[in-house]
């Protein structure tokens, strides 16, 4: 009973809209391979702290935890339905010792017996239009979606990771360069008291250049702090107390790595999630067959044998045996619309599949175009920023060249530190930004490439 499930057709784009990508990217028809190892996709970066921090990550997070417990839950309950395929037989053993009146038999008086009884009963339900088929095939689609939904929590804690990892790496350059700036905001402060003692300099720049140097110390601490709130975030994503965790400050040298042509094309077959949901589709349409076939006779087939005595030492004789066998057949007549009700429900829940699965491959094209787009912008924004940062850095030197010679004031050498100190600052941020996109794009893609 039921329809037979064929996967809905989608819309795909004939190519990718961004240019990271070759134009001659093949579009076919998707059969989902998430089930294929992605492997230690992060390897790709070439980081052995990043690799260290995945491999604890995937033995000891505890989200990853709770999916694996669900994917055995739904392992087992999967099974359930594949039992009533079989006949089910169970023994009830029985004693008794009664005392019974003989006068419904026209007698006087009463009698007392003892009954041993050692039955064994049988039933079938013979599976006439299905329904036990369509709930071991809606059982197993919702089995192999829990094990799809457990690839999207791996995917997504390795990814998230990944990205907080190179967002820290660019809070650790941003405090070098802080501490840089620092260092020479102080040895400025010096020589600028110096003069302010000989009378070479005002009050105004020996105030100016102090307070420079106090607001890079205060943004070094805002730095610092949300270094270790990230910090604390991979240690729960590690499975750690964040008390005992710590990852050590290292030089942020990271570029993306570049992008093959032919795995885009492919993203409805990696994607996990995308899997889950044509999954969770393909069990709402056997349900469909579940309610249907509630609407319909019910064979059973019943047998008992075993043995009955009033002695204990008569019990396994032959004449002791009993036994019946004989079918039984239940019609439903009349339910007051209950099997109607439980069919439209059913369907509705499979359109509200359908639904749902195209909407997440919407989603899915939508998050590899805005990673694709980040990519390429960011990429452009990281080579004007590094022009800026040239810019800035030969700025300052002038400033501070001219202030030597006296022809400027020290208040135009401490501008120009600020607007290095901003440009370097912001080039290492956009740094981090780039690492993070292409960490959303190795997610949007349903795991990494080789």
């Amino acid at each position: 009973m039921g329809p037979d499930y064929h996967r809905p057709a989608v819309e795909a784009p004939t190519t990718w809209k961004e240019t990271d990508h070759s134009p001659d990217a093949l579009w076919q028809e998707a059969h989902p391979q998430d089930m294929i190892t992605r492997g230690a996709w992060w390897e790709v970066f070439g980081d052995p702290a990043l690799s260290l921090l995945e491999v604890q990550a995937v033995e000891a997070n505890q989200s990853l935890k709770v999916a694996v417990s669900r994917v055995a839950r739904a392992r087992a309950i999967a099974r359930l339905p594949q039992a009533d395929l079989l006949p089910t037989v169970e023994s009830n053993p029985s004693y008794s010792h009664f005392q019974r009146s003989l006068s419904s038999f026209g007698g006087a008086g009463t009698i007392t017996d003892d009954q041993f009884n050692l039955p064994f009963d049988l039933s079938y339900e013979v599976d006439l239009w299905g329904k036990v088929r369509r709930s071991f095939e809606a059982s197993r689609a919702e089995a192999q979606a829990s094990q799809a939904a457990y690839e999207t929590v791996l995917l997504s804690v390795t990814a998230e990771i990944a990205r907080i990892y190179f967002l820290l790496r660019a809070l650790d350059a941003e405090l070098s360069i802080l501490h840089e700036t620092i260092a020479l905001r102080h040895e400025a402060q010096k020589l600028i008291a110096q003069r302010f003692q000989a009378g070479l300099v005002s009050q105004l720049e020996m105030s100016r250049v102090t307070a420079e140097m106090k607001t890079a110390e205060a943004e070094s601490f805002d730095v610092e702090r949300r270094r270790q709130e990230l910090e604390h975030a991979l240690a729960v994503l590690c499975g750690r107390i964040a008390s005992a965790f710590t990852v050590d400050p290292a030089p942020f040298k990271a570029d993306p790595p570049p992008l093959p042509p032919s795995i885009p094309s492919r993203v409805l077959e990696r994607r996990p999630d995308i899997a889950e949901s044509e999954r969770l589709m393909a069990s709402a349409n056997a349900r469909i067959g579940v309610a249907r076939a509630a609407a319909f006779p019910v064979l059973t087939l019943t047998g008992s044998a075993g043995w009955q005595s009033a002695k204990l030492e008569d019990l396994f004789t032959a004449e002791s045996k009993v036994w019946s066998l004989g079918p039984s057949l239940s019609i439903p007549i009349f339910a007051g619309g209950r099997n109607r009700v439980n069919v439209t429900a059913a369907q509705a829940d499979y359109d509200q599949a359908v639904a749902e699965y195209r909407r997440r491959v919407l989603v899915a094209f939508q998050e590899v175009e805005d990673a694709l787009a980040a990519r390429r912008l960011l990429a452009n924004q990281q080579q004007a920023q590094g022009e800026v940062v040239t810019a800035s850095q030969e700025a300052a030197k002038l400033s501070l060249e001219r202030f030597t010679q006296g022809l400027v004031s020290f208040l135009d050498v401490v501008d120009a530190e600020r607007a290095r100190l901003d440009a370097e600052r912001r080039a290492a941020q956009i740094r981090g930004q780039r690492m993070a996109a292409t960490i959303l794009l190795v997610k949007a893609l349903g795991g990494g490439w080789n």
